[in-house]
């Protein structure tokens, strides 16, 4: 197949039957296509060409008398070569952002908001982790004093995560003392990883460098950082679609989605663009998940690189509009990327 090149005219027919077959989901008849797309060649013309990308299996056709159907090598050769990249209406655009910036300033919102923005407008099933740091990172720090020697201490790490614990110091200390300790730590040790808070004892009193030491032990001690979550919307969109009519297909869709160690070996496995925003397209499970064999996803990756990441993509059938759907998770994407830079690098 990879020695294969497709005429314009087998280009032509081969994205007009993806597009036929997208939009309706059966077979289509060279004689279909001539009299739907006003083609200027005859029926039997087209069905020789479908003949020659049925050969070398970019078209599949599932009876004797049957039209054409794409095959998963079909669908890719559309997606990596002939299909066109559209953005989304710069209306659709302003309100998902208006959508954004009015929801509550935080992670949970923006995460369940966004899986709601790509099952609608994609008509399908959404999932989004939530953003993850690879190790943990210091961003705030706050001791208040409760009674005596006992001081609360909330620790705030980049991505959003807050450790408190209750300490017991040796001596009684002023709120005041307590709070300028404080902030000489949140000055000193913003956005540093436990190793880097080594160097930072030098410049502390005793009272500092104790904080220091139970604030790299929670740093060092937590994995909360890593939170694993993962907001799902928009199965029934899935289920509605004819080819998961049958019991099998819809079983495999809810497995997908609702199994994590499943989802999480699908994400850690799946060989994601390196820049924020690229898009990964999954067609049939690429021979690798068998579950995922009747499904095409649509990946891309959000976040600040080095800072926090996450992975946010749509799942539906395999013929499902891909050009829409890949601008609409490009652009959450680009949404949601801003939102993690603002909260989490400022």
């Amino acid at each position: 197949m990879s020695s294969f090149e497709a005429t314009q005219r087998q280009k032509l027919i081969l994205a007009l039957v993806i597009r036929a077959h997208i939009e309706n989901a059966n077979p289509v008849g060279s004689k279909w296509l001539v009299d739907n797309f006003g083609l200027d060649i005859s029926s039997a013309t087209v069905r020789n060409e479908m003949a020659v990308l049925t050969e070398h299996g970019y078209l599949h056709q599932p009876h004797t008398s049957a039209g054409r159907v794409p095959t998963d090598d079909g669908y890719r050769y559309f997606v990596t070569r002939l299909m066109d990249h559209d953005d989304l209406p710069t209306t659709l655009r302003r309100t998902i952002t208006h959508q954004f910036y009015q929801a509550r300033h935080d992670i949970d919102s923006w995460m369940r908001l966004a899986a709601t923005v790509l099952a609608k407008e994609s008509k399908a099933a959404s999932l989004i982790t939530a953003p993850q740091t690879s190790q943990a990172r210091f961003k705030h720090l706050e001791l208040l004093s409760t009674s005596g020697r006992q001081v609360l201490m909330i620790l705030v790490l980049m991505g959003g995560v807050v450790k408190q614990q209750m300490l017991v110091l040796a001596e009684p200390v002023s709120q005041d003392k307590l709070s300028i300790t404080a902030e000489q730590l949140t000055l000193l040790c913003q956005g540093k990883n436990p190793v880097e808070l080594l160097s930072i004892g030098a410049h502390l009193d005793d009272l500092g460098q104790d904080i220091l030491t139970l604030v790299r032990g929670e740093m060092l001690g937590s994995d909360e950082f890593l939170t694993g979550d993962v907001y799902r919307e928009g199965l029934a969109n899935v289920l509605a679609e004819p080819e998961f009519a049958e019991s099998d297909a819809a079983r495999n869709a809810l497995k997908v989605l609702e199994e994590k160690p499943l989802l999480e070996d699908l994400l850690n496995r799946t060989v994601m663009p390196s820049d924020i925003g690229g898009v990964q397209v999954l067609i049939g499970g690429e021979g690798t998940w068998d579950e995922l064999r009747d499904f095409s996803m649509v990946l891309a990756r959000y976040g600040v690189s080095e800072v926090a990441t996450g992975t946010l993509g749509v799942l539906g059938p395999i013929r499902m509009p891909y050009s829409r759907t890949i601008s609409t998770v490009r652009f959450v994407s680009q949404v949601l990327s801003d939102l993690v830079s603002e909260t989490l690098t400022e």
